[in-house]
């Protein structure tokens, strides 16, 4: 299997690049509207695109990634909210193992569904442990797992359960306040995890300003993941992105 997206993601984090990338749900995103994401993503240079959601369903799901497909050389990885969101047509998948909450089925038991699936597939499969941090409010991601997230002032809790995936093997750590988050995570807490692991972190929810995507980087989060605030104003691309890659440029001169 090839491993080239786990590899840009390694040596991204090696030589201290920051990588933004832009989710799109499927449900959500409309045709018009996707086109000119694709438009913005290309013109801002975003490295991936996470695509994915809670409730998608399959034709809707590769629908969206030929479209994707058709206009646009960034890199399409599955975030998939459960074991039907598979799809041949992305290039990746982050293979989510909810290590944050006490829900068998999505610590190993989905996985054991898809395995068979991943297996034959051209997919390049990435082991990631997700992290669920309390936003504020109840998300959809709370509500449809069935787990209770990180409170966000126990940064304590949040690097224990990160060292302890990667100690079991997991290759990315995922650090999510969910879709439409009132509270971002904080800075204190990305650095608390990003200081206690060695893999890359991503973080993502709630992340509405370009200020806060710069703040994410520098406290040392190595990628941004943004979703909903791009899906109610696109031209936010451009500026998230162009924050990320500042920050990675200040990082290299100081």
């Amino acid at each position: 299997m090839d491993n080239k997206l786990y590899a840009s993601f390694l040596k991204a984090k090696q030589t201290g690049k920051k990588k933004f990338v832009v989710l799109i749900d499927p449900d959500n995103m409309r045709l018009q509207k996707l086109e000119k994401v694709l438009e913005l993503s290309n013109q801002a240079n975003v490295d991936y695109f996470f695509i994915g959601g809670s409730l998608v369903v399959n034709d809707m799901l590769d629908m969206v990634l030929g479209n994707i497909k058709k206009t646009s050389d960034i890199p399409m990885i599955l975030f998939p909210g459960n074991s039907f969101q598979l799809s041949y047509k992305a290039d990746g998948l982050l293979f989510l193992s909810l290590i944050s909450g006490r829900n068998a089925d999505l610590l190993i038991g989905k996985h054991v569904i898809t395995a068979p699936f991943l297996k034959i597939s051209p997919l390049e499969i990435m082991s990631t442990g997700y992290m669920l941090i309390d936003g504020g409010i109840s998300t959809t991601v709370q509500y449809m797992s069935n787990t209770t997230p990180i409170p966000s002032n126990k940064n304590d809790i949040a690097l224990c359960t990160a060292m302890a995936g990667e100690m079991l093997g997991l290759k990315l750590m995922y650090m999510d306040a969910g879709s439409g988050a009132e509270n971002p995570i904080t800075t204190s807490m990305i650095d608390a995890v990003s200081s206690a692991i060695d893999i890359p972190l991503i973080v993502g929810g709630g992340i509405r300003t370009p200020q806060k995507a710069y703040d994410n980087v520098k406290a040392g989060a190595d990628v941004i993941v943004v979703g909903n605030a791009i899906e109610k104003d696109p031209q936010l691309i451009i500026d998230m992105a162009s924050a990320v890659h500042e920050a990675e440029f200040s990082s290299d001169l100081s």
